[in-house]
């Protein structure tokens, strides 16, 4: 990857001669730094104030694409004129857009119940938060004690196996997280190109510079969407990890640089 900011004028130049530009976000770790709590990771202010700015320019869509659930994710950000996709894209909601995955409902009750059974599995460990999204769920582990780890990968393997066997749902990890999605064929690189694809003004589906903002292993589907239109992927972290992103930011202070140029620009 490179650093983002060696190549602006390459960048400035692409997004100036854009007829339209699709700029999408991951939300935890990219617009607001990773905390112990997913309730409070609360967004910056100045974030805010550039997201509403931004979405409201002609020429720009702005999308935030996040595992939380959707109305969680409107709520924590609170600015309009935004498409959101929650649980990693299985819902998508947005100015004249509504998508959910015509499996939600059989979605839900399988969460439901996996999610309670971890819930009691994990009760003994301090710091384990099970995070039921309807659509998914997240078992977080930020906060367990080092020494106690290695049991709630344990916990986590034991309890979901079996029904990972039998293809019902798959798993991944990401920062101090185990995920939990439906085996369905989707993911946000999926949301990505149903964003590109359906959800654009139709004349200017064939003249957009997409550019997708993300720091986890379930952003790697977006970036490799992004690349594959020809846009800009940008990793969010360290530069020397291995990923299909094209350019990197050290944290999300950068990310809040990138909005205040693009600004500039728009």
């Amino acid at each position: 990857m490179e650093y983002l900011f060696n190549d602006w004028n390459s960048i400035w130049k692409q997004l100036k001669a854009a007829k339209h530009r699709v700029i999408l976000f991951d939300y935890d770790g990219t617009l607001t730094p990773i905390v112990d709590r997913p309730e409070i990771a609360y967004l910056p202010d100045e974030i805010r104030v550039m997201l509403g700015k931004l979405a409201h320019r002609p020429g720009v869509t702005v999308g935030i694409i996040s595992g939380r659930a959707i109305s969680d994710i409107r709520e924590m950000v609170g600015v309009d004129n935004i498409i959101f996709a929650g649980n990693h894209g299985l819902e998508i909601e947005g100015p004249g857009i509504r998508f959910i995955h015509p499996l939600t409902d059989e979605i839900k009750s399988a969460m439901h119940v996996i999610g309670l059974v971890l819930t009691k599995a994990m009760a003994r460990i301090r710091g384990v938060i099970v995070e039921d999204k309807g659509l998914t769920l997240s078992v977080h582990y930020r906060m367990v004690d080092t020494e106690h780890l290695q049991q709630v990968d344990d916990i986590f393997d034991n309890t979901v196996n079996i029904v990972r066997k039998v293809g019902k749902i798959r798993t991944s990890s990401g920062k101090k997280v185990h995920e939990v999605r439906p085996a369905v064929p989707w993911n946000k690189g999926k949301a990505v190109q149903m964003i590109m694809e359906k959800f654009l003004p139709k004349n200017v589906r064939a003249s957009y510079l997409s550019m997708y903002v993300g720091d986890d292993l379930t952003d790697e589907d977006a970036f490799e969407a992004i690349n594959s239109a020809g846009g800009i992927s940008i990793f969010v972290g360290d530069g020397r990890q291995k990923s299909a992103a094209a350019y990197y930011l050290n944290d999300t202070s950068e990310v809040s640089s990138l909005l205040a140029e693009v600004l500039k620009i728009t």
